[in-house]
């Protein structure tokens, strides 16, 4: 069968060549716009050699050229790779390297960093977006848009790769998911169908489209069903507010970092207007931060979503404020089965005292890790992919995620997760961040850090937040210090980094904290 997924955008531009796409600071952008522009970088990707199966790598922010060259490279029968801009050289120069890219498209900020990686790697193509002039060398961007547009959508079989998605996965070095045409437009159908979206939404595109939350969820989904999106390029909670309200967004998904920082930075002054649905994933999110946040806003439901690269996005899902469970990350979307396995990959019956790894099965599983059928073997075992998450189900079938395997803390023989002890912290007036990692201890095997952050002018007293943690949790699962910090490191997708948070502890890399004005309090617990 063939299918290929920029079809979504074809069939919009047809049905609604006029409606706005793309709402970025500067200009709106409609459906026939983009279709066009796109054609023209499908016909020039195509006129330099490229083929049914070549790799291009886009390291893009939240820009239209990034949903230009990504429709471009779809169209024309490729397969597309988004990098994150922040990526070191060494990290570009891996990237492509095992990609084995053939063209590359970035930025001028990127450029430097991109040229170096490629001396390393060989010779590849590069083109930049820029609004000036660009070094000797240098091929700009709109060259790429010269060329005549192709007629026709470029054919590819449905299981073709679509998207080379790396991952880090629960462990090692990145690998890239292979996530294919059909995968793809069947994540943003069903999830899109899911969370109501028509052409009248006007979605909220600040999570990075680099990743699969921003790609797959909104991109893929705001197209497949007509509707506009808001570029915003970086997460300022003002600015964000200002967009939210300037184009009547009905729609907003982040990760709960951002939920806090929005609720921290409007304080009673700002509303989010239209917005009916905040869509939550990327994380657990605290139960009080949803409270805290539809209480502060009025007529906006927050639905939380689980999903990872591997199983191109959205999993399970809230599907509506009745059904909806605090804590659950819902039930499986349709076509997806979701189950809990012991460490013997057995099945494990319903209840929080059931606690197993969380496996998946179905349309949405990646077609695997490229060019590592052992790491693909090994975490797709007969259809099910291992997500490296723990968790349990309840009697109705919802599921809760307890936390990430890699994050489980073993004190003195006791198994303590993380997540339970931060949504403790949470409850905590003023705390905006929390983050809980397990330190080694040569008497415990592990002991356990809590690290928290407060909003803007609150003032949290250690001695009070670990008197709040020992009145609601067990002894064992008591954090033994709390490190009060101005801010927590976060990812390019808004969660805190518990890697570096680790390391700092264990001593095992860079400080994350370096400067930052934390406090310790010891415990006598």
């Amino acid at each position: 069968m063939t299918f290929n997924l920029a079809t979504i955008l074809r069939e919009s531009a047809a049905a609604t060549p006029d409606q706005p796409l793309l709402h970025t600071s500067r200009s709106t952008i409609t459906y026939a716009e983009v279709d066009r522009r796109s054609a023209r970088v499908a016909a020039a990707l195509r006129a330099r050699g490229l083929k049914t199966g070549h790799t291009v790598a886009v390291m893009l922010g939240n820009t239209p050229e990034f949903v230009v060259s990504y429709f471009g490279i779809l169209r024309a029968g490729l397969t597309m790779m988004p990098l994150n801009p922040q990526l070191t050289v060494r990290e570009i120069a891996y990237h492509l390297r095992d990609s084995g890219a053939r063209l590359v498209i970035t930025s001028d900020t990127g450029l430097t960093a991109v040229r170096q990686a490629v001396d390393e790697v060989g010779p590849i193509p590069i083109y930049a977006v820029s609004d000036g002039a660009l070094p000797e060398g240098s091929v700009p961007f709109a060259s790429l848009e010269q060329f005549e547009p192709t007629a026709d959508i470029h054919p590819t079989a449905s299981d073709d790769t679509a998207v080379l998605l790396y991952t880090s996965g629960t462990t090692g070095e990145p690998k890239g998911a292979e996530l294919t045409h059909f995968q793809l437009y069947m994540n943003c159908s069903v999830g899109g169908a899911l969370m109501g979206f028509t052409p009248q939404d006007v979605t909220t595109s600040v999570l990075p489209l680099f990743h699969v939350f921003g790609l797959s969820a909104l991109l893929n989904a705001t197209v497949r069903y007509g509707a506009s999106t808001i570029l915003i390029e970086r997460f300022a909670p003002e600015e964000v507010l200002g967009a939210l309200d300037r184009h009547g967004a009905t729609v907003f998904a982040g990760v709960p970092t951002m939920f806090s920082a929005l609720l921290h930075a409007s304080d009673g002054r700002r509303g989010l207007g239209r917005v009916r649905t905040a869509i939550s994933g990327g994380a657990s999110m605290p139960a009080e931060v949803i409270r805290s946040f539809e209480a502060a806003f009025p007529g906006t439901t927050v639905l939380e979503g689980y999903g990872l690269s591997e199983t191109a996005s959205t999993t399970t899902f809230n599907v509506s404020p009745a059904e909806r469970r605090f804590g659950s990350i819902g039930r499986p979307i349709w076509g997806v089965e979701v189950a809990i396995v012991d460490q013997d990959d057995h099945p494990i019956g319903p209840g929080p005292d059931h606690v197993g790894e969380i496996v998946v099965r179905g349309h949405n599983v990646m077609k695997g890790y490229y060019r590592r059928p052992e790491a693909t073997a090994s975490a797709v075992r007969e259809g099910w992919f291992h997500t490296g998450d723990l968790g349990y189900r309840d009697a109705d079938g919802y599921f809760y995620v307890v936390d990430r395997l890699k994050d489980l803390i073993i004190r003195g023989g006791y198994n303590v997760y993380p997540r339970e002890i931060e949504e403790v912290l949470y409850e905590i007036p003023g705390v905006a961040q929390a983050a809980v990692v397990g330190r080694a201890d040569a008497r415990l095997g592990e002991e356990i850090v809590a690290f928290v952050a407060a909003a803007p002018g609150v003032s949290l007293d250690a001695t009070a937040v670990q008197q709040h943690c020992r009145e609601r949790l067990a002894a064992y699962k008591c954090p033994r210090q709390i490190r009060l910090l101005k801010s927590l490191p976060l990812g390019a997708t808004g969660k805190i980094l518990k890697r570096k948070l680790r390391e700092r502890e264990n001593g095992t890399g860079e400080s994350a904290m370096a400067d930052d004005g934390g406090r310790e309090s010891h415990s006598g617990l």
